[in-house]
């Protein structure tokens, strides 16, 4: 499969830019899930009902909308100054309180009061001309039409509501153009809208979900970032790995050019994983099915590096973020105590890199061709019960139903340089490795 084009035209994702996708969909599922659980969001949605329902949306549009002169309280308070203001109300109040109608009606309650009906003696009583002018006077008839009339008990229940706190504060209300601003609605509407500005609740509601899907269902198992300097600070050993602890681990194969060194070719600095193979004459084990070990030199040095006594797993996603140079063969890779099964989930040939999954006499593998090994790529194995699926940053490159291991596997790094191959010095760096289980 050559890459080359892909790579060019978008059809893969760079690795920086794969990265920081990735980095930054864990990094929103995490702040996503945060916010979920916020009593500003709890807040928001409640308000959102509210401010959004039709009672709210009606009384907000009244409130804003409605006239005072529509108001029940304007007409009862232009009902109310157009009685005050009225001449003839205004004479019968001057006049209910006056000493010449309290002589008056105290006269009236007497038996001389029906002297006025006789001229003679109206005539000759300076009293009585008075009182008989008072009684045929306006202001007396304008007594008499008001005085104990439904106007003037209109009046005073106006008169009385108006000046009650309840109709006082309701008129003030409904006088007041920016009304809406002194309800507590408008409160609530404007902690909404606070809410709403909120830079998380803008991110939750805009947040699609459904992309943290896959990242749901995963969970750390195993995070390297090599933040130690030594092998036997790390989670890492070095040599083959065998299920009997007796058995001889650092060793190289007969058909190989370097002698595994032991770990002294492993190497962390500013965090990234370095195996090195060194063109340098060293003696060392080598294995032959035939003759089984003996003592060898060779040419060159590298090394292997496992996790059998640290950590296994079975499914999951397995990752690495790897370059490496030269023409050795260099290898990321899961096995466990025995040759198979083993998955080679990156390995760089010299030539090409190959990532698959080993048989009995055969590798179902993929050959990845156009991109530069000496470059950074993330190389992922997804390991179901049905499946195994490799990808190079976002884009699957290779997938089988064939032959799918069952038990716990162990990860492992190396790189060596077959015996029927020009040697060659090279290196194998790693930023980092990641293994998730499924949940």
């Amino acid at each position: 499969m050559n890459l080359f084009w892909k790579k060019r035209f978008g059809g893969m994702l760079s690795t920086s830019k794969f990265e920081k996708m990735e980095e930054a969909a864990v990094s929103d599922m995490k702040r996503y899930d945060e916010i979920a659980k916020s009593l500003e969001l709890e807040e928001y949605r409640k308000l959102f009902h509210v401010v959004k329902s039709s009672e709210f949306k009606e009384k907000k549009k009244t409130l804003q909308n409605r006239k005072y002169q529509d108001t029940e309280e304007y007409r009862i308070s232009r009902k109310y100054q157009k009685l005050h203001t009225n001449s003839s109300i205004r004479q019968y109040y001057e006049t209910l309180h006056s000493e010449r109608l309290n002589t008056f009606l105290d006269f009236k309650t007497t038996p001389e009061y029906e002297e006025l009906g006789d001229k003679k003696k109206v005539k000759a009583s300076e009293k009585l001309q008075k009182l008989k002018d008072f009684e045929n006077s306006k202001e007396y008839k304008n007594y008499i039409r008001y005085h104990d009339s439904f106007i003037i008990r209109d009046y005073e229940e106006l008169k009385k509501k108006i000046a009650t706190p309840e109709f006082v504060k309701s008129n003030q209300f409904w006088a007041d153009q920016h009304r809406w601003k002194t309800v507590p609605e408008h409160a609530v509407e404007q902690r909404y809208y606070e809410l709403a500005k909120n830079p998380d609740i803008i991110f939750y509601e805009n947040e699609k979900p459904a992309r943290f899907e896959k990242y749901r269902k995963l969970s750390p198992a195993f995070i390297e970032d090599f933040d130690w300097y030594t092998l036997d600070k790390s989670r890492w050993a070095y040599g083959f790995h065998a299920s009997n602890e007796q058995l001889i681990g650092n060793y190289s194969f007969d058909n190989e050019r370097q002698a595994n060194s032991g770990g002294k070719n492993v190497s962390v600095v500013h965090g990234t994983f370095t195996l090195e193979t060194k063109h340098e004459k060293c003696i060392s084990r080598a294995w032959n099915p035939t003759k089984g070990f003996y003592e060898k030199e060779f040419d060159y040095t590298s090394d292997v590096v496992q996790t059998a006594d640290e950590f296994r797993q079975t499914y999951g996603v397995f990752k690495a973020k790897i370059r490496c140079t030269g023409r050795a063969h260099h290898a990321f890779w899961l096995s466990n105590n025995s040759k198979l099964p083993h998955i080679n989930i990156f390995h760089y040939d010299g030539k090409a890199i190959t990532m698959g999954n080993a048989h009995q006499n055969v590798m179902d593998e993929v050959r990845i061709t156009g991109l530069k090994h000496s470059s950074f790529y993330i190389y992922t194995l997804e390991w179901t019960p049905k499946e195994l699926i490799w990808y190079i940053n976002d884009l699957e490159v290779h997938r089988t139903t064939s032959n799918v291991p069952k038990e716990n596997l162990y990860l492992g790094f190396n790189s060596f340089l077959p015996a029927k191959e020009k040697p060659s010095t090279g290196k194998l760096e790693v930023d980092w490795v990641k293994v998730l289980s499924f949940n």
